[in-house]
């Protein structure tokens, strides 16, 4: 295996759910390198990629189906702070989430669709048709958080749609 193969498949198993731009920032690659590279580690089964609301991220091989999307969806600043939120609160109204997270209640549900749609969150109703958020799997998802370490740059995408949704309210 290559050096910068290496470098890749190194980052990758350091940072599970790591985006494609994110690899070419961190190693210092360019983009086309960074694909280049990548296609071998996919064709040599070293390294999985799957695609998460327009994004790719990589993953190692051995990572599950549930763990992919709680990595990737994690690696987003508003879903990771609900996923706190519910982790410290435990099963929560949307509206205390949202309040708690400091977003707005339709940005919460753009994340929540996600994190409903990957397994990592559920929403349970009540006699009254009422609303509770849950983790399905507490355990699992406080060792992906533990894995996500996001980037400055995206941080700031999340901060500013969150900026941008604090002026449309």
């Amino acid at each position: 295996m290559s050096a910068v193969r290496e470098r890749i498949a190194d980052h990758v198993a350091e940072q599970p759910g790591v985006h494609f731009s994110a690899v070419a920032r961190d190693l210092d690659l360019a983009p086309g390198q960074v694909q280049y590279h990548v296609r071998r580690l996919r064709r040599n089964e070293a390294l999985d990629a799957e695609e998460y609301y327009g994004r790719t991220h990589y993953f190692p091989p051995e990572c599950g189906e549930w763990e992919r999307g709680a990595l990737a969806l994690a690696r987003r600043e508003t879903a990771r702070d609900a996923l706190y939120c519910l982790l410290d609160e435990g099963p929560s109204r949307p509206d205390d989430v949202a309040e708690r997270v400091g977003v707005a209640r339709s940005t919460l549900e753009h994340h929540l669709g996600h994190l409903v749609e990957c397994g990592v969150v559920e929403k349970r109703r009540d006699q009254r048709n009422r609303v509770t958020l849950a983790l399905t799997r507490p355990e699992e998802t406080v060792r992906a958080l533990e894995v996500v370490q996001p980037s400055a740059p995206e941080r700031f995408v999340d901060r500013f749609e969150r900026l941008v949704d604090g002026l449309l309210e």
